[in-house]
């Protein structure tokens, strides 16, 4: 059976792009700007043997399905046109019919892409998530792609969380520029005081805390190449007497106290089963009137959900979603007193739209530090990621928790003291 007839036959409205495949067939409106070509037996068997994100994505990482009309660095158009399709499962004799005629090999699944991480003990017990040493093998897998490769992708600010943007058309810069100083004025810094940033990336956080508020200042971070850049920024920028980012689990940070911690991007890599001992953890961490500021990827639900196949395994292993609701019950419980949560949704697919261009302006740079490979899952997974948000898929919560002194002393304005 020619491919795009099998296509046609789970695709009762049609084909809305033009598709061909290596077998000479062809389907879809010619005229169409986005164009698909499945150009060897190899993408075919990757998505017969995991028809889901996961073999789209192998049959696309490993070069076996090319995508014409958008760029490799920014194929958000492409990805909305795959994620608006409606498959029917055909009667189980039709789809009897198209397996065999496709044939029978083609459901032996290939050796995944090298981007893929999928270590043996993945399907292991449970148990064994988020075991310190699992903990630092996935933020590597992750984080430790390459500095330059990052600097291209994510601009000057090296961030990679949600901006917030003051206006539309502000730029990335000044939107993550603008998100730094929305976490401080939050949290209420003020000069002398001492912030821990749990989780903090390439030391963005610190050193706005340091430069801008007088803060003094420690992060850490489960990436060696993340914290080198960092200390080398803070060093550049002559911050050292007030910050520092070491490289270390969240969970060896200094008692302290402090007067308030931010976590910014780190819950998402927690695991929901671990938010008792996470937020009980920053909570000891903080003195008596100090602050909370968690900011995470969310669900617009607080129902069980796994991951995506693609996302688990190219992009955030051992990653976990859940709903706002659960993660202020989870910080109401380690003995928080919850002063004000809010989404900004919008603002993180406008910041994924910005490290797509930033990717596809760079692209010829980033294939050749990175590999194709490794830079198509990159443009995958931000463009989608994009459309998530878009949709309310997906959303990014800021939680704002205060430890309440014993005296009931939340040293808290009457009303909110950091402006819109």
């Amino acid at each position: 059976m020619p491919v795009a007839a099998a296509l046609d036959a789970v695709l009762p409205g049609g084909v809305p792009f033009r598709f061909t495949a290596f077998d000479g067939s062809a389907t879809g409106p010619e005229d169409s700007e986005i164009r698909v070509h499945l150009a060897t037996e190899r993408g075919l068997s990757f998505i017969l043997s995991s028809p889901s994100d996961l073999g789209l994505a192998r049959a696309y990482v490993s070069g076996d399905l090319e995508i014409d009309g958008v760029h490799p660095g920014d194929p958000y158009d492409g990805i909305r046109v795959f994620t608006d399709l409606r498959f029917e499962r055909p009667p189980p004799s039709e789809l009897l019919s198209v397996v065999r005629g496709l044939g029978w090999r083609r459901l032996k699944p290939p050796s995944p892409p090298p981007q893929e991480h999928l270590a043996r003990w993945r399907r292991t017990v449970e148990g064994l998530r988020h075991s310190r040493s699992r903990d630092a093998a996935v933020i590597h897998h992750h984080y430790d792609v390459s500095n330059r490769f990052y600097e291209w992708v994510l601009g000057s600010s090296m961030t990679y969380t949600c901006a917030v943007f003051p206006k539309p058309d502000a730029s990335l810069e000044e939107a993550q520029a603008e998100k730094y100083d929305l976490v401080a004025r939050k949290l209420g810094l003020r000069p002398g005081m001492t912030l821990l940033d749990v989780g903090c990336g390439w030391g963005g956080m610190v050193r706005h805390a340091a430069k801008e508020y007088g803060v003094k200042a420690l992060g850490v971070t489960l990436s060696q190449q993340q914290a080198d850049w960092a200390q080398a920024a803070i060093e550049a920028e002559a911050l050292g007497d007030r910050a520092e980012v070491r490289f270390a689990d969240y969970r060896d940070a200094p008692e302290g106290p402090y007067d308030a911690v931010s976590s910014i991007g780190l819950t998402e890599h927690i695991g929901v089963r671990n938010y008792a001992a996470y937020f009980g953890f920053l909570y000891d961490r903080l003195r008596p009137g100090g602050r909370l500021l968690n900011h995470c990827i969310t669900r617009p639900h607080n129902r069980r959900r796994a991951t995506g196949e693609f996302i688990d395994r190219y992009v955030f292993p051992d990653g976990e979603l859940t709903g706002s609701g659960r993660i202020i019950t989870a910080a109401q419980d380690a003995g928080f007193e919850v002063r004000h949560e809010e989404n900004l949704r919008e603002h993180y697919a406008l910041t994924l739209a910005g490290w797509c261009r930033n990717l596809a302006a760079h692209w010829d740079e980033a294939v050749e530090e990175v590999g194709i490979g490794t830079a198509r899952v990159w443009g995958l997974y931000m463009a989608g990621s994009r459309l998530g948000f878009e949709r309310n898929e997906i959303q990014l919560h800021h939680v704002l928790g205060v430890r309440v002194g014993d005296d009931g002393d939340a040293d808290f304005p009457l009303r909110p003291d950091w402006g819109s």
